[in-house]
């Protein structure tokens, strides 16, 4: 008999936003690479997805986001030096932050109308949803 492969159920999230297949790789197999990656929240509302990362010491000039076709990309970069001089000792040290993640955008998102903001340490990318797509109200229909 042959060994049943396991079956993988990826979240309704996972579904319209695609996982890498490194940064799974990463997540799996490299937990002290995984720590430098910010934490990413993915919400879905009626009216738009949320994506929120967390990445404090960064500010707002330090991330780029893109879009490509389907493809959103967000990235952050941040270096900095600091160096002490005295009569007997120099020391200096640098600073290197850095992260890109990429999402593949539903069908039912609005690559026109995508909107960020950065603020306490977090950085909010909202894209909404395209009118057709968005979850009518219920309602009743009367019968003649």
């Amino acid at each position: 008999m042959l060994p049943r492969l396991r079956t993988f159920s990826p979240s309704l999230v996972d579904n319209f936003f695609n996982n890498d297949f490194f940064d799974n790789f990463i997540s799996n197999h490299a937990p002290v690479l995984k720590s430098s990656m910010p934490a990413i929240n993915i919400v879905e509302s009626k009216e738009n997805f949320r994506i929120e990362i967390a990445n404090p010491g960064l500010d707002k000039e330090d991330f780029k986001i893109d879009l490509h076709n389907d493809l959103l990309t967000i990235s952050g970069e941040k270096k900095s030096e600091n160096e002490e001089k005295d009569e007997k000792y120099m020391r200096k040290e640098f600073n290197y932050t850095y992260f890109k993640r990429s999402f593949i955008l539903p069908d039912s998102a609005n690559a026109e109308n995508i909107e960020a903001t950065h603020k306490n340490g977090i950085l909010t990318v909202t894209i909404n949803k395209k009118e057709e797509s968005k979850e009518k109200e219920p309602r009743q229909i009367s019968v003649n």
